[in-house]
């Protein structure tokens, strides 16, 4: 089994390693909270349920290495400990599980899902999952989505901001995105690095700039090309508060005005942007919160961590002392926005 330092090595750089590790969300019962991403929902004790990654699942060449259910589980239910929490939900992140062999991607993504679906069984109440899909091959896809929400019980489907040059809410995707407004399912994403811009800047990781533009770009893609209005259904969660889309909000308004856009957005960009969920992830400041709660209402903002990265104490604690958010606030953000996502945890 790969480290987690092996994990975050091989995922910063390009598929080299083809790393994979979990990300998950969380409820707690105590006086803690947390929210999703990577991103949580609180108990009416004023906990929490993170969205953060919670372990490793690891291949190299052709042989897959998955960390036992009793690592991931003893990993996560140590963080969920420390910061009060009680439920988490699992997802695969960035590179996925798709490297141009149908095969390896579909028998990947079956047993990541299936791993995701014995910890839940394991450790009852503890786990969810969003489950990955072996896109581009879109009949596996439609089949593993029908496996997952239907047999497994997956509480969603994770996905990317892009897949090599197509971004989230491209026509691409079109038979994804029928299945799941058909189900009315829940998205969650999470950025990756594009084709295009890998490593634009010496020194500087793709992670510290480059994640929130391309989650902007996922965003910009699902509205201005049509995908958030043909499909209502869907549930979508962006991380990190929406990248860097709330400093850009006057240019994308402005976009939505213009006669390439003005028709096929007659209530302008906003009617469309404030219908996503966005967690706080690695954004749980005064900057950043403040900017998104400027664009959007508080019931789309769910608490995230980014863990391993950060941690739910420090987004506890960001969250706390931002100054954006009043006591009423922050247990939407912890509890009842996430709860109404995943509505069958709130046992």
């Amino acid at each position: 089994m790969l480290s987690i330092a092996d994990a975050i090595d091989a995922s910063a750089s390009t598929l080299a390693g083809c790393t994979r590790y979990f990300r998950a969300l969380s409820l707690t019962p105590s006086s803690e909270i947390a929210c999703a991403s990577e991103w949580n929902v609180t108990t009416p004790t004023n906990s929490a349920l993170p969205l953060s990654k919670t372990g490793i699942l690891g291949w190299r060449d052709d042989p897959i290495a998955l960390s036992t259910s009793m690592t991931v589980a003893s990993t996560a239910t140590e963080t969920i400990f420390s910061a009060g929490v009680a439920t988490s939900i699992t997802s695969i992140t960035t590179p996925g599980v798709s490297f141009g062999d149908d095969a390896l991607a579909r028998r990947l993504a079956r047993e990541c899902n299936e791993y995701a679906a014995r910890l839940a069984s394991d450790h009852p109440g503890r786990f969810g999952s969003f489950a990955i899909l072996p896109w581009p091959n879109a009949d596996a896809s439609l089949r593993e989505i029908e496996y997952s929400l239907d047999t497994l019980k997956a509480d969603g489907i994770g996905m990317l901001t892009n897949y090599g040059d197509k971004w989230f809410g491209d026509p691409y995707f079109a038979p994804i995105f029928e299945e799941l407004n058909r189900r009315r399912a829940v998205i969650y994403t999470h950025p990756t690095s594009a084709n295009c811009c890998r490593n634009l800047l010496a020194g500087i990781p793709d992670t510290a700039i480059e994640y929130g533009t391309d989650t902007s770009r996922a965003i910009a893609r699902t509205v201005f090309s049509g995908t958030s209005q043909r499909y209502p259904d869907i549930r979508i969660i962006f991380s990190h508060a929406g990248g860097t889309m709330p400093f850009l909000i006057e240019r994308l308004v402005n976009l939505a005005k213009t006669p390439q856009y003005a028709a096929q957005l007659p209530k302008g960009y906003l009617a469309e942007a404030t219908k996503f969920y966005y967690d706080t992830a690695q954004a749980s400041n005064s900057a950043a919160m403040s900017a998104l709660r400027k664009v959007v209402p508080i019931s789309q903002i769910v608490f995230g961590t980014d863990y391993p990265f950060r941690t739910s104490i420090d987004h506890v604690k960001g969250l706390k002392e931002c100054g954006v958010f009043s006591a009423r606030d922050l247990r939407a953000v912890e509890r009842e926005n996430p709860l109404r996502l995943l509505p069958r945890h709130r046992a």
